[in-house]
């Protein structure tokens, strides 16, 4: 009876995890350390963008990159001023390490200075990411 107490609670446990990260992928958030955060043209390969800069890193075997790929540079050929760039975690492991990528996909917002005014874990959705951009906007509107 023990043993089935167990497994029923361990089933429970697992399905609220489940549950819970399905629910918090993809969401953007604020971390505070983030916006210590500046990436430059240099370390991304590419020119920043005039409004954002969309930062995916991915890896090879992980599906929802695909999505989130055609996603980001959809937004990025419709929004004018957004660039979209794929960054390989697996090719610039050290970068991922700095910027605390745990996760594929991982797409970072960044304003037109390189600062990093958003976050997503996991397949972001397409209002968040608009929302994101029109944060890197007032975040760009702000600095100097």
């Amino acid at each position: 009876m023990t043993g089935l107490v167990v497994c029923a609670a361990v089933l429970i446990l697992a399905s609220v995890v489940g549950v819970a990260r399905a629910v918090s992928g993809g969401r953007f958030r604020a971390r505070p350390r983030d916006s210590a955060v500046r990436l430059s043209a240099v370390e991304l390969g590419t020119e920043l963008g005039d409004r954002a800069t969309l930062v995916q890193f991915s890896t090879a075997f992980c599906g929802p990159c695909r999505v989130t790929r055609r996603l980001l540079a959809e937004i990025s050929g419709t929004v004018p001023g957004a660039t979209h760039v794929e960054i390989d975690a697996e090719d610039r492991l050290e970068l991922a390490k700095r910027l605390g990528i745990l996760r594929t996909p991982t797409v970072l917002v960044l304003d037109r200075a390189g600062r990093v005014v958003g976050r997503a874990s996991g397949q972001p959705r397409r209002a968040e990411v608009m929302a994101a951009i029109d944060k890197a906007t007032g975040a760009n509107a702000a600095s100097p």
